[in-house]
């Protein structure tokens, strides 16, 4: 698309230009996502964490998810339309869901919150209709409401270099990302993001990922690819 003849040149090209280095990302990286995808760990969200962040409001603390690599939202959104079920006053209180990924052109089609009926399959009856009403003159696509939206930040983060953020996570989602980094990147991640979790936050990955060192990592297993923070 660019009449690059060669790599070499590509990659002189690269070098002079952080708009094409955002657009290989794009190119490059796997977005691959789904609503209550590993449906475990909303269970446990609903059981374990909600409950304690019913504490934290109570004590008039901040409530923080981190979606880390969000994809197209799915994640996030699901996410926050349980914590709407839960917290009745959601938007006018301290709770505030963090979705950030590598890839801008995929951080878009998030904020804008746009899915197919096939898309929204996962997502109970009721939860669909109050979460996502139907697009105007588009019958198979739902867009996500002001009320959910109002819960979520979208952020374009690249997880291994410095965050910008300050804020402490009562839990983190990290699920089917560090399946790509190798060990030592893995292992460095862990430390990262036990530093940015509460006391007894949980760190939540996906099926195929696993802390194999709990003791180094300062994490103890929790549930299914579940970990707190010890």
């Amino acid at each position: 698309s660019l009449n690059i003849r060669n790599c070499k040149d590509y990659l002189d090209f690269l070098g002079e230009s952080p708009a094409e280095t955002r657009e290989l990302i794009s190119v490059l990286t796997t977005n691959v996502s789904s609503f209550y995808r590993e449906a475990h760990h909303f269970e446990f969200l609903r059981e374990m964490v909600i409950p304690r962040l019913k504490e934290t409001q109570a004590n008039g603390e901040p409530a923080r998810v981190w979606s880390a690599g969000c994809s197209s939202g799915q994640e996030p959104y699901s996410i926050a339309i349980e914590l709407a079920k839960a917290f009745p006053e959601a938007a006018r209180q301290d709770l505030l869901v963090l979705a950030s990924d590598i890839d801008p052109k995929i951080l878009e089609r998030a904020r804008r919150g746009a899915y197919s009926m096939q898309d929204l399959e996962a997502v109970a009856p009721d939860d669909r209709d109050r979460f996502f009403p139907p697009v105007a003159g588009e019958d198979n696509l739902r867009q996500a409401s002001d009320e959910l939206k109002s819960l979520i930040r979208f952020r374009e983060l690249n997880l291994h270099a410095d965050w910008p953020i300050k804020a402490k996570f009562d839990v983190i989602f990290c699920r089917n990302v560090v399946i790509y980094f190798d060990d030592a990147h893995q292992r460095r991640l862990w430390s990262r993001f036990r530093e940015r979790l509460t006391e007894g936050g949980w760190l939540i990955l996906g099926h195929s990922e696993r802390i194999q060192d709990t003791e180094d990592s300062g994490f103890t297993s929790a549930g299914v690819t579940v970990y707190q923070r010890r």
